[in-house]
């Protein structure tokens, strides 16, 4: 299957896609884990990417979309794929099923992972960033073996500046007023589907899985 994580930030779409990926034994796909392996390579999109990153400016939808329509083309995505982190808006939507077309795909599930506000607020300031492998942990939820430093790498961990509880319910207020397109755009396709995200990450994978065999099971009505 061909799966799309949605969700609010903090309502833990990265924590479930690779949770997810392992279960199905399915590629993840991430447009952030993308962005950073193209410039870490210094592959030609990487670089365009890197100075637009460099200059703190977001990168372009274009350059984004060159990058999944490479990784499309891979060929562990031939059984299928989660993909998170994009789309954010509806022009990538329409962009993301124009890409998947080319390559004779298209996204069979999307489940939106409904996290309050309350909880969202209180996954992001605990969030802990590696200053040098960029792997997150949780300084309640998944705190690292050792205070502040990174279990993968050893570098240091440190809080993001827009992971503040003002910042953060900014952040929310933006992504509602577009993610409501979002929703209208994969409900009329049928695809979208509802999962309750405030609970342990666990019991929201399951719920996860339950909902995906579900959709995968051909004698369905």
């Amino acid at each position: 299957m061909r799966i799309l994580l949605l969700g609010a930030p903090g309502a833990g779409k990265g924590t479930q896609a690779k949770e997810l990926a392992k279960k199905l034994r399915l590629p993840h796909i991430s447009t952030g884990d993308l962005l950073r392996q193209n410039v870490a390579s210094g592959t030609p999109l990487g670089l365009q990417a890197k100075d637009f990153m460099n200059k703190g400016a977001l990168v372009p939808d274009e350059l984004v979309n060159k990058m999944l329509t490479e990784r499309f083309k891979a060929a562990d995505v031939a059984p299928g794929f989660i993909l998170d982190g994009y789309p954010r808006n509806l022009n990538q939507a329409k962009s993301l099923d124009d890409i998947l077309k080319k390559n004779s795909m298209s996204i069979d599930l999307v489940v939106y992972l409904e996290a309050s506000e309350t909880i969202i607020v209180q996954r992001i300031c605990g969030r802990l960033v590696c200053s040098k492998c960029g792997a997150n942990f949780h300084k309640t939820n998944m705190p690292p073996k050792t205070e502040m430093t990174c279990d993968h790498c050893g570098g240091s961990l440190y809080q993001r500046s827009d992971d503040k509880e003002e910042t953060i319910k900014q952040r929310l207020t933006v992504y509602k007023n577009e993610v409501s397109s979002l929703i209208d755009y994969y409900s009329r396709s049928n695809k979208l589907e509802r999962i309750p995200a405030d609970d342990d990450a666990p019991v929201v994978l399951e719920s996860i899985i339950r909902l995906v065999s579900r959709n995968n099971d051909p004698t369905k009505v």
